[in-house]
């Protein structure tokens, strides 16, 4: 007798591990790869400018969302989007030991890219299909911690792994491929545990492309995002507001990896997995969790220009790192601090994202916003690391102070939003 699909299960049984999955790739790819580059001997301009490249899926996603919809159910795209990242992680960790390892593993991990940006449309598509309006806010918190521990685990631990596994065998390539391999057989065990867990939701069926088309007028909603209220100060704001951030972004791990003598702390592997990876990004989450408290409390308006301040302000902690070249301890204190502030800084900038998204096509405006949200991640990253290059660590991190302002001042011109409310 033929078992009928489970049509609805507990989130808990999914939900974690779903966006689990989403956050580790999207680490691996954008931040665990520029370590992975240092340590194997490329310079800081080639990392800088071929890893940037990396986050064009997040910022293009939108156009290939409607794919998803036409031609399979979110729950299949889930489940082949994952086993196929397993396959892009096992190339790369075999790419590592070849003679072209950084064409060959660059194209690992752009392939991943797609396929992770594709991977998170389908699973937000399902997290909608799944779970009711009752649990989509329940679990919303929920989401966003495993998402974040995925974070930790890929630029924590994994890089710790590195780091310890390279001492003991003297091999830095072996390090990495054991490391990528590891988290290559993650997804292998992920997608295996969802086969049995996802349940079937009635309303997940692929859509016919004439169905697709009147569910969402492609060029009226972008037509409709450009029509904003100040749309010009909007973008500003959007692709300046992290300009200097992201610049600091992408050298900040070989900032920490790089000896005294070329400027940097000189920080082993395993060191930059715990000060970066680890405790940074844990006190970035906790920067994130109370400033979404500290929003819902005194609202956005009063919340956004002290926030900027937090989130810029500690960029100048990199500036007395690479003149004063501090202890340890210290470095640990001030990436800690530093990675606080970038929390609670992004924090208010996802929020005004999400209170400028209003009217009919409010979730489609929030993507297109949170696409030039990647592509200001990605310009930045092109130049950073010819920058420091030819100015050094000193005077490019007094650069990205100084790049900061901009960013700032965009914030005089935009509409200001106290709350969510469709105009």
């Amino acid at each position: 007798m033929r078992h009928q699909p489970v049509t609805s299960r507990n989130p808990w049984a999914f939900v974690p591990t779903l966006y689990f999955a989403e956050g580790l790739p999207y680490i691996i790819i954008n931040t665990v790869s520029v370590i992975l580059y240092k340590k194997m001997g490329i310079d800081n301009a080639s990392i800088a400018f071929w890893t940037s490249w990396l986050y064009l899926p997040w910022v293009i996603k939108m156009f290939w969302g409607p794919i998803v919809d036409i031609y399979s159910t979110k729950r299949k795209w889930i489940l082949s989007t994952q086993f196929a990242m397993a396959v892009c992680l096992f190339v790369t960790a075999y790419a590592l030991n070849t003679e072209g390892y950084f064409f060959l593993s660059l194209s690992a991990f752009a392939v991943g890219a797609f396929v992770s940006a594709t991977h998170d449309i389908a699973t937000d598509g399902f997290y909608m299909l799944a779970l009711n309006k009752d649990e989509q806010a329940l679990f919303v918190g929920i989401r966003a911690t495993f998402y974040r521990l995925a974070m930790i685990f890929g630029s924590g631990l994994l890089v710790y792994m590195a780091g310890k596994i390279e001492v003991v065998t003297g091999s830095i390539p072996l390090s990495w491929t054991v490391v990528i391999s590891t988290a290559g057989f993650v997804f292998v065990l992920v997608p295996l545990y969802h086969t049995f867990v996802l349940p079937f939701p009635t309303t997940d069926s692929k859509f016919s492309p004439r169905d697709a088309a009147n569910e969402a007028p492609f060029l009226e909603i972008f037509r409709s995002y450009f029509k904003q209220e100040k749309i010009g100060a909007i973008i500003a704001f959007i692709l300046l507001y992290r300009f200097a951030e992201a610049m600091l972004l992408k050298l900040a791990p070989p900032f920490l990896l790089d000896p005294k003598s070329a400027g940097g702390l000189g920080l082993s592997t395993s060191q930059v997995g715990l000060a970066y990876g680890t405790v940074g990004m844990i006190c970035l989450v906790l920067g994130g969790i109370l400033g979404g408290w500290v929003i819902s409390r005194f609202g956005l308006k009063k919340c956004l220009w002290p926030m900027a301040i937090t989130l810029h302000f500690p960029d100048i902690f990199y500036v007395y790192m690479a003149y004063a070249q501090p202890e340890i301890s210290l470095t640990y204190v001030l990436v800690a601090l530093e990675q606080f502030g970038y929390g609670l800084g992004f924090t208010a900038f996802m929020v005004y994202l999400m209170y400028a998204a209003q009217g009919r096509y409010k979730t489609s405006h929030f993507a297109i916003s949170t696409g030039i949200m990647a592509l200001g991640m990605m310009l930045p990253g092109f130049i950073s690391g010819y920058l420091q290059q030819a100015v050094g660590y000193r005077m490019f991190f007094v650069i990205v102070c100084i790049l900061a302002i901009p960013g700032m001042l965009t914030i005089f011109f935009i509409p200001k939003y106290e709350k969510h409310e469709d105009r």
